[in-house]
C-alpha cells in the first residue's frame, strides 16, 4: 500500500480480505457469509451421510434449471414431506414402500429416507436450511439449489453428480425431470389456494409432516 508509511497499527487484521467460514464435507464445499452455528451443527447427525460421499467416484453429469410459479417456502415445503408420494408420484410410489418412509429432524435440518419393497434404503433427502437440498440414490447424488425471485416465482437449480452409470435409470431417483414436473404441478396449485381469501391455515400430519412443522418453527426462530 503506497504512501502509508507512518500510519499506525497498519494493516490491521480489520484490513484484510474476509474470510469466510467454509467446510468441507465429501468433497462438496460449504460456504455462509454469516454463520449461526458451526457447519456440523447445522446438519446434525446427517453429517454422516455427508462423510461417507467419496467425491472421486463422482462426476458432474448434468446442471439445468427450472423456474417454478409459487414462493421458495412453499417447494421446500413439498420436498419435506412424503405424504403426497402416494398421491402425486404414482411411479416413484411404485418404488418406494410409504409405509416404511421415515423423517428424521436435526437442529437446522432434516432426513427423510424412502425404503424399497425388500427393505433397501432407495433413496435419502437431506435438508439443510434454509434452500439446500440434497438427494443421495444409489446411482449418485442429485443436488438442489432453492433460489427465490419474486415473491411468487422461485428457481431451482440442480446438480447431478453419478458414481454408477448403469443405476442411472434405476428405482427413486431414475426419472428426476417427471417427479419435478408432479411437484410444480403441485406446489403451482397450492401457491394459488394460499392466496385465497378463504384460506387461513392448515393442520400438520403428527406422522407424516414431522419436517414441514420443523421447517416452519426455523423460519419463525430466524424471522424473529
Amino acid at each position: 500500500m503506497p504512501e502509508f508509511e507512518g500510519v499506525e497499527n497498519f494493516p490491521s487484521a480489520a484490513d484484510d480480505l474476509h474470510q469466510y467460514a467454509l467446510a468441507d464435507r465429501g468433497g462438496f464445499l460449504f460456504v455462509s457469509c454469516d454463520p449461526v452455528a458451526e457447519f456440523d451443527t447445522f446438519v446434525g447427525e446427517a453429517r454422516e451421510q455427508l462423510i461417507k460421499i467419496k467425491a472421486n467416484d463422482l462426476k458432474l453429469r448434468d446442471t439445468s434449471e427450472y423456474e417454478v410459479a409459487a414462493h421458495w417456502a412453499l417447494y421446500c415445503e413439498n420436498y419435506l414431506e412424503g405424504f403426497h408420494i402416494p398421491y402425486i408420484h404414482k411411479s416413484l410410489n411404485e418404488i418406494v414402500d410409504y409405509g416404511t418412509y421415515t423423517t428424521e429432524t436435526f437442529q437446522y435440518s432434516s432426513l427423510q429416507t424412502g425404503y424399497d419393497e425388500n427393505g433397501n434404503v432407495a433413496g435419502q433427502y437431506l435438508f439443510i436450511f434454509p434452500n439446500i437440498l440434497l438427494n443421495f440414490y444409489p446411482w449418485g447424488i442429485s443436488i438442489n439449489i432453492i433460489e427465490p425471485i419474486t415473491p411468487d416465482r422461485t428457481c431451482i437449480k440442480y446438480l447431478t453428480y453419478v458414481s454408477d452409470e448403469s443405476k442411472l435409470k434405476e428405482g427413486a431417483g431414475g426419472d428426476l425431470h417427471r417427479v419435478e414436473m408432479e411437484d410444480e404441478t403441485v406446489v403451482e396449485s397450492v401457491q394459488k389456494g394460499i392466496r385465497s381469501r378463504f384460506y387461513n391455515r392448515g393442520r400438520y400430519s403428527p406422522t407424516r409432516e414431522q419436517g414441514t412443522h420443523h421447517f416452519h418453527r426455523l423460519i419463525a426462530e430466524f424471522m424473529g
